[in-house]
């Protein structure tokens, strides 16, 4: 069991390894491209080439050839180098685990090809667009960005960082599809839990059950209509006049994620990544038609359609918010600390209140609990919890209620919250019956990692692989050299 546990410590420390580089091989901009010819000698002559005065600096040679992708040199050595910068401790961390790192990702998205997965080139596009406009709120400016990676032109950068951010998404399905299937019995939980020594088994953390309380401050009939009109206005001016709705979308949308691109999004129909009112409104639309306004969640649109192309829809819009008045911001800070005072004085419970006064459908119906994102049960391991969330629960009692805060969301730009802890289990060492739902989540994730490894071993010795120069001395943890 000892190799178990240190398989399993050593897997979840790999795989933090490669969430980084996944993550940061969105900053590395060098080619990973798709060869069209398996040439062993075109290889070696690559690798070879040598400084000339024509050419002083050595041509990036490739470090691996996997199925129909290449890794190159300078992949491996900004892989080492992103983690570095990333600030993430180095401690374990060297060139030939990261180079493995980037065999399994290639060897992964190979197979995701073979094996007809797609992806939504929509999804690819949107999450590539939402990284550039990071990178260039943290430099300052696009021109500044281009800069730093050596690019001519914006449309170089964003084709070669979607096609990064396309193989990562391969590799992840195709992981995806190895353990989709993948189930544990009780009896193999119990065989798990029975295979560690006493003095092994897992320590769990404290863990929270957080519940809260949302109100949101009414708009006013009269706001809503400004925005609407408002809209109107800008319809009418792209159409009758041949304003650009682009520069609208830049200097007026409220959407801080598109707006700099002038309102631009890419929908598919396979993909129902926008809430259904914005896909509904964009596919009823023809090519170069504007929209009416309509509401959303997160408040009044209108959509132009620039292009249909098969399954996607190039669109633009300009979402607008209203305004909240002061009026209603009060009266909604006066309800909350009204629903407050009624828990505080035992005249209704937390769970109760939730159900009855809260504005938040997503937890009101569960009593106000919230539902944690990385387990989707209701427990928070208290060293793992959002930082701003444990900073207003850090100090409740069990059933305390806290004090009225105001917070925002991407729906809300005010809102009114209390919260209350639930349920609270100290730190301790698990428990077969009290911890079975985390025992069990263990057990099938060495399931899932038995069968990953099996998957890699079988598919290395039926992949095209070629490993170049010194990292050929690397000591694997997979048969990539084919021993």
């Amino acid at each position: 069991m000892q190799l178990i546990t240190n398989s399993l410590r050593f897997i979840n420390k790999t795989r933090y390894i490669v969430v980084l580089s996944l993550i940061f091989s969105g900053f590395n901009l060098s080619a990973q491209e798709i060869i069209a010819d398996e040439n062993d000698e075109a290889t070696v002559e690559i690798d070879s080439i040598k400084p000339t005065l024509d050419n002083p600096y050595k041509i990036d040679g490739v470090a691996a050839v996997v199925g129909d992708y290449v890794i190159l040199d300078s992949d491996v050595d900004k892989e080492f180098r992103q983690l570095q910068a990333s600030g993430a401790s180095m401690e374990g961390v060297t060139k030939c685990k990261l180079f493995g790192n980037l065999l399994e990702r290639k060897l992964y998205a190979h197979h995701a090809i073979q094996d007809s997965i797609e992806v939504s080139d929509a999804e690819i596009r949107s999450r590539t667009d939402q990284q550039i406009n990071a990178f260039v709120q943290e430099i300052g400016s696009m021109e500044k960005l281009l800069a730093f990676y050596k690019k001519e032109d914006e449309k170089t950068l964003r084709d070669e960082i979607f096609e990064i951010n396309k193989n990562g998404q391969l590799a992840f399905k195709m992981q995806q599809k190895i353990v989709d299937e993948i189930e544990v019995t009780p009896e193999e939980v119990r065989q798990f839990f029975n295979k560690i020594p006493k003095d092994e088994l897992p320590l769990f953390g404290t863990e929270l059950k957080v519940a809260q309380i949302v109100i949101i401050p009414e708009v006013s009939e009269e706001e809503q209509q400004k925005v609407i009109d408002q809209l109107n206005t800008y319809r009418r001016d792209v159409l009758d006049n041949g304003a650009s709705f682009t520069t609208k979308a830049v200097l007026y949308s409220d959407d801080t994620g598109s707006k700099k691109d002038g309102g631009r999004y890419t929908l598919n129909k396979k993909q129902p990544q926008f809430v259904k009112e914005f896909r509904d409104v964009a596919f009823s639309l023809q090519e170069g038609e504007i929209s009416e306004p309509f509401k959303t969640i997160f408040g009044y649109h209108i959509i132009l359609l620039e292009k249909i192309r098969g399954q996607e829809y190039d669109v633009r819009h300009i979402l607008l918010r209203p305004d909240i008045t002061q009026e209603s911001v009060a009266k909604a800070k006066e309800e909350i600390e009204s629903v407050k005072m009624k828990i505080e004085s035992g005249e209704i419970t937390f769970s109760d209140a939730a159900k009855t006064y809260s504005d938040q459908v997503e937890t009101k119906f569960d009593g106000g609990l919230l539902r944690n994102p990385r387990t989707q049960d209701y427990s928070f391991e208290l060293t793992k919890m959002d930082p701003e969330l444990y900073t207003q629960i850090e100090k409740l009692k069990n059933d305390e209620v806290s004090a009225v805060f105001q917070d925002s969301d991407r729906e809300n730009r005010i809102m009114f919250k209390i919260l209350s802890v639930a349920d609270r289990v100290d730190e301790h060492i698990a428990n077969f019956s009290t911890d079975y739902l985390k025992i069990k989540a263990l057990a099938l994730e060495e399931k899932q990692l038995e069968a990953i490894a099996k998957w890699q071993s079988e598919k290395i010795l039926d992949t095209y692989i070629k490993i170049n120069g010194d990292l050929r001395d690397c000591e694997f943890n997979s048969n990539w050299l084919k021993k």
